[in-house]
């Protein structure tokens, strides 16, 4: 089976999470203005597009970036389709059987919302559910929109108990026209020394 990108392409003026800096690309050299190269230049938030979350973003002395380790993000995952069109609750975590160590990336109705605009009602992992997550000792856990907390509700208190059980966050996929199942995941954010949090490039195969 052939690989997959489900992350988000990285352009000017993209959606961005309300309040975070807007995502600017520009042209600082360019060979067809007479310059030796081309260079583009990238001015954006760390936490723009498909990106991950280090503990350390939601957790005051929670470990950077600088400790993410290859087998966090690379090696076999499970996409799991929730119903919910509300939020992933506690039922729902529990039914899939979440298993230590597990890499689980949630496919919600936020796979199908338009990319041109900030969506507030978007689905998000409920504290409830995260507590499922934490008390199973998942390793990793990923979702289809720019945070796994709400907008209105539980977005500190998700992030606080996910980030500090030291699960890593993906956010930011696409997962439209992936099915539910079992995957290899390649997930490689960039390597930012001491960051909150690093943008990434997400690829999933077939099992």
């Amino acid at each position: 089976m052939s690989w997959v990108d489900v992350s988000m392409p990285l352009r000017a003026g993209m959606v961005r999470w309300p309040g975070d800096p807007e995502v600017r690309i520009s042209q600082v050299a360019d060979m067809a203005a007479g310059d030796v190269c081309n260079l583009t230049h990238l001015d954006m938030s760390a936490h723009t597009g498909t990106h991950m979350d280090a503990p350390r973003h939601f957790t005051r002395d929670g470990e950077s970036m600088s400790a993410w380790r290859a087998e966090d993000t690379v090696g076999r995952c499970r996409v799991v389709e929730i119903l919910d069109p509300v939020a992933i609750r506690a039922e729902e975590v529990r039914a899939c059987g979440p298993r230590a160590g597990e890499i689980l990336l949630f496919k919600t109705r936020n796979s199908g919302l338009p990319n041109g605009s900030f969506c507030e009602q978007f689905v998000y992992l409920a504290a409830d559910a995260a507590r499922v997550l934490a008390e199973a000792r998942v390793r990793t856990v990923g979702i289809d929109y720019l945070s796994i907390g709400g907008f209105a509700n539980d977005l500190v208190e998700t992030h606080v108990i996910v980030l500090g059980a030291g699960i890593w966050v993906i956010e930011g996929l696409c997962l439209e026209g992936v099915g539910a199942g079992e995957y290899e995941l390649c997930c490689l954010p960039l390597r930012v020394e001491g960051a909150d949090g690093a943008p990434a490039r997400a690829l999933l195969r077939k099992v």
